[in-house]
């Protein structure tokens, strides 16, 4: 086990936030019972996030996934004529396929709208350990389809789509992104926006190594989020689990990507990055060294943040062409 790293290496930003985290005693999501691991996330969250903005308009939708239903919720962004079909975005929420919901990315979600232009769309897959692997990524296949077979209803443009989403649910917006198994007639994604993704569940990469305490995200953490996903003896190598191990040589959609530094999933992060560009991929890759994993979920307090949410938000909107 690795030390802390010291609070003089983290960034001015975001000191106050990991000083109080380790004053608390640095209880992270593994240390507790799962309902509570659940509702500290979405606490912390609304207390960390960004002000929640208005938009236009806000609908929770149910569609169908296997054995039963789940929910999506659509953001119209601010000053969208209320006929006027806008382009997509469909966003994923993180939380180590075990933690997060709609409210948890909600206020993120209104900005991404309101500064992109664009309606997004985001997923509450059914979570893990009670939905394991593969069936989030497959409630997630099915909410395409659903956008896809109700577009007209949802007033997006199917010709102008991006997916994002951060962690665990940047880890499935790849794939949604790339791997073939995944790809839906009639809507394919023009750009893909990671925000620290999970891109190798091999946990083979040395900043596992770097980061186990001192963080609320630490390698133990993520070996337990990994546990509650995946059954004993599955493939972690899987393309639909670690894609950057599949990553070489393989253009993607252009690529935002954003990586921090104090994250054990950081290595892993840059790896896929440079794996991208140099298959020809259009990549904007962003690098925080100082910060640690959550930053846009903590970007009430974090200044960089919101920053790196907006330039986020102007390289989706960079990505939409006229509406055909």
């Amino acid at each position: 086990m690795t030390e802390a790293i010291a609070l003089d290496q983290v960034a001015a930003d975001a000191v106050a936030l990991v000083r109080a985290f380790r004053a608390n005693g640095a209880v992270s999501f593994q240390d507790v019972p799962l309902a509570d691991a659940r509702a500290s996330y979405l606490k912390a969250c609304a207390a960390n996030g960004v002000a929640a903005q208005d938009v236009a308009a806000v609908r929770t939708l149910e569609f169908p996934v296997a054995d039963g239903t789940a929910n999506v919720r659509v953001y119209r962004p601010l000053g969208s004529h209320p006929d006027s079909v806008t382009p997509l975005v469909v966003f994923i929420h993180g939380g180590g396929w075990v933690i997060g919901n709609l409210d948890s990315h909600d206020s993120l979600c209104r900005s991404l709208a309101n500064q992109s232009g664009a309606s997004v769309v985001a997923v509450d897959y059914r979570l893990a350990p009670e939905h394991r692997f593969p069936l989030p990524l497959d409630d997630c296949l099915a909410a395409i389809h659903f956008i896809r077979d109700n577009a007209l209803d949802l007033q997006v443009d199917l010709n102008n789509a991006v997916i994002a989403g951060d962690s665990a649910g940047g880890n499935m917006a790849t794939v949604l992104a790339n791997h073939p198994e995944y790809q839906v007639d009639g809507l394919r994604f023009t750009a893909q926006v990671l925000f620290y993704p999970v891109t190798d569940l091999t946990a083979s990469h040395r900043s596992y190594q770097r980061f186990t305490e001192g963080f609320a995200l630490t390698a133990a953490s993520m070996y337990w989020f990994r546990e509650q996903y995946v059954v004993p003896g599955q493939d972690l190598s899987d393309a639909r689990l670690s894609p950057l191990l599949h990553a070489e040589g393989r253009t993607q959609p252009d690529l935002f990507i954003l990586t921090v530094g104090h994250d054990p999933l950081a290595d892993e992060g840059i790896a896929y990055a440079a794996a991208a560009a140099g298959a020809g991929t259009v990549v904007m890759h962003h690098h925080l060294p100082r910060h640690a994993h959550g930053v846009l979920t903590s970007a009430g307090k974090i200044e960089t943040g919101r920053t790196l949410l907006t330039q986020a938000a102007h390289f989706i909107a960079s990505r939409f062409t006229a509406p055909r």
